[in-house]
């Protein structure tokens, strides 16, 4: 049985030829197997995402922000989201632009719910993306979870849409089952009183 926790997965790249794809695929696989969440992916590179933002900021406009109507399968996907994985890769030892727009057109969506990392790149395996991420999603009083994964070198380290690493699996479960633990404690606390942001 399902659980009723909704669990988004974000492609984080919108660049030609990327692999952002073929990890959250396997991530959705991995967090459908799970059974703790009700899984829903979200590619950017399928969303109106402007890099120009309004004078105002969303942490004090609402619901009244003035975003793109190609915009609203995003926000609304974020506003329902109970936990996130974001899947990213490492452009120049940090996260896409595409990523940060997606980010800075919200605010409360990101509140209270915990959020998990996914990465990929070269030695680093996108882990200098990851502490970038980690700072801004602190910033918006998300709750980022400490075991994610990172790939190095994905682009020797997988094969047909799979990471060759035996151990990969067991480190999404450990990763999934944090987050759910994380997203049910919030959400219980959310439905309990308002987070005093």
């Amino acid at each position: 049985m399902k659980s009723e926790h909704n669990l988004v997965i974000i492609v984080g790249s919108v660049r030609e030829g990327r692999f952002g794809p073929a990890v959250s695929s396997w991530v959705a696989e991995q967090a459908d197997a799970h059974g703790g969440f009700d899984v829903h992916v979200v590619d950017l590179a399928e969303v109106d995402i402007p890099l120009e933002l309004p004078a105002a900021s969303p942490k004090y406009a609402g619901d009244d922000y003035p975003r793109p109507a190609g915009m609203a399968p995003l926000t609304s996907a974020l506003s329902e989201a109970d936990a996130f994985v974001v899947v990213t890769p490492e452009y120049n030892h940090s996260y896409p632009a595409s990523l940060k727009a997606a980010i800075d057109w919200h605010f409360t969506q990101w509140t209270a719910k915990p959020v998990a990392f996914v990465s990929y790149g070269g030695a680093a395996g996108g882990r200098h993306a990851v502490l970038h991420l980690e700072n801004v999603l602190t910033e918006l009083h998300a709750v980022t979870i400490r075991d994610g994964l990172a790939f190095p070198d994905y682009f020797t380290a997988w094969r047909d849409g799979r990471p060759l690493a035996p151990e990969a699996p067991g480190y999404a479960k450990t990763m999934l089952d944090q987050l759910a633990w994380w997203a049910d404690a919030l959400r219980t606390a959310r439905e309990t009183a308002p987070y005093p942001a």
